[in-house]
């Protein structure tokens, strides 16, 4: 009888000894190719400005080889990373996140559900312009040889983070209310 308890105990033992190879909980970084976007209208044309120098960091589980758990995710962007084709439209764009008190724009996730296969609906807290501000964002999650990489967007205004939409040319160019802000982040060990 003692023989079979420690024969169960060995095999208990191998099975959660493969168990935790199989499933590894790993902290990742924000990779320098990652990219960010924000675009919008304004009464003379469509515009876009990018960046690409966020850092960031985050936990995600993996098992047998598919995404089951989305830990933590926290992203800083320098806020005057962000560029358009115009230094003109950069400077206004500056003024309006108010860049001389407000250095960053900051998102730190809250929590994760799987919505399928591939997505995922992120709930998190965005930080522009010293405003805070929960969102929930719909993210594509897919595995990469060397690591996670995340796809989505948001739909935002400037009020939603007390910013005036901007104008130029004594108020004869007024941008549209609504933004749209894209990323594509890849996160590696």
């Amino acid at each position: 009888m003692k023989s079979i308890k420690i024969k169960l105990l060995v095999i208990v033992i191998s099975f959660l000894g493969i168990t935790s190879v199989a499933s590894a909980q790993k902290n990742y970084a924000l990779d320098s190719k990652s990219t960010f976007s924000v675009s919008g209208t304004s009464t003379l044309h469509d515009w876009e400005m990018k960046s690409g120098s966020g850092s960031g960091t985050a936990n995600f589980t993996i098992v047998n080889s598919k995404l089951t758990e989305i830990e933590s995710l926290s992203i800083t962007l320098l806020a005057e990373s962000i560029k358009s084709e115009k230094k003109s439209m950069d400077k206004v764009a500056y003024e309006t996140l108010k860049t001389d008190k407000q250095k960053n724009i900051k998102y730190i996730l809250k929590s994760a559900e799987k919505v399928n296969e591939s997505n995922w609906e992120l709930t998190g807290t965005y930080t522009i312009a010293g405003v805070s501000k929960i969102l929930k964002t719909i993210v594509k999650a897919t595995l990469t040889k060397d690591g996670v990489n995340l796809q989505g967007s948001n739909k935002i205004t400037f009020a939603d983070f007390g910013m005036k939409s901007p104008t130029a040319l004594l108020g004869t160019i007024k941008t549209g209310q609504d933004l749209t802000l894209k990323f594509n982040l890849n996160f590696n060990l």
